[in-house]
């Protein structure tokens, strides 16, 4: 993947502890999810509840989850089945994936995981994080007020692992993970679950 373009910049506050936005929010992301050009995409609210001890954090929304206004929608991508397989049964070898989206962040919170992307705005072409350009930063300040239990970020891929510093600033622990991303492929699927397990169990 290629860097982005442009200096992100810090939004206003964007984070709030359900992951259900408003009608009018959720009708913008899905009318510009094909990242039509010109067009300025906004992201997911994060998924967060007030003991979080850990955040994953993704770059941006695909044009599958802007549509579907659902974190991780693509359904090759592996982020559902690592949850599953690192806090669900693993004699059954649990794959999240199967669950209600409902359900699924009710298993994230649970679990203590917080969810978010480091860009709550920007423009793209498409779904690769080489097409975003001039992206914002999300409310991280704002976010760590609502969850301040959260002393870890994890970074899925390596686009959203380029935001290390600005979260450092925050007095942050920071991993860099394998992306979950089905175009990641670098890795087999027990090697990144390996390091996603590492990472996010306390």
């Amino acid at each position: 993947m290629t860097q982005t373009r442009g200096t992100p910049r810090n939004t206003a506050a964007r984070g709030t502890a359900t992951a259900v936005r408003g009608a009018a929010t959720a009708a913008r992301g899905t009318a510009t999810a094909s990242g039509a050009p010109g067009q300025r995409l906004i992201g997911l609210p994060a998924v967060v509840a007030a003991d979080a001890r850990v955040l994953v954090l993704g770059s941006f929304p695909s044009a599958a989850s802007l549509a579907s206004q659902q974190y991780y929608a693509h359904p090759q991508n592996r982020f559902w089945l690592f949850m599953g397989r690192i806090f669900g049964n693993r004699h059954a070898n649990e794959d999240w994936r199967m669950l209600s989206y409902e359900r699924r962040l009710q298993q994230a919170r649970a679990a203590g995981v917080a969810i978010w992307d480091i860009y709550g705005a920007c423009e793209r072409d498409g779904s690769m994080d080489a097409a975003i350009r001039n992206p914002e930063y999300n409310d991280f300040s704002g976010l760590l007020k609502q969850a301040p239990g959260i002393k870890r970020i994890c970074f899925n891929g390596a686009t959203a692992a380029r935001a290390v510093r600005h979260l450092e600033s925050f007095g942050l622990e920071t991993v860099a993970l394998p992306s979950s991303s089905p175009a990641n492929a670098s890795q087999s699927v027990d090697s990144k679950l390996a390091r996603w397990r590492e990472a996010l169990l306390p």
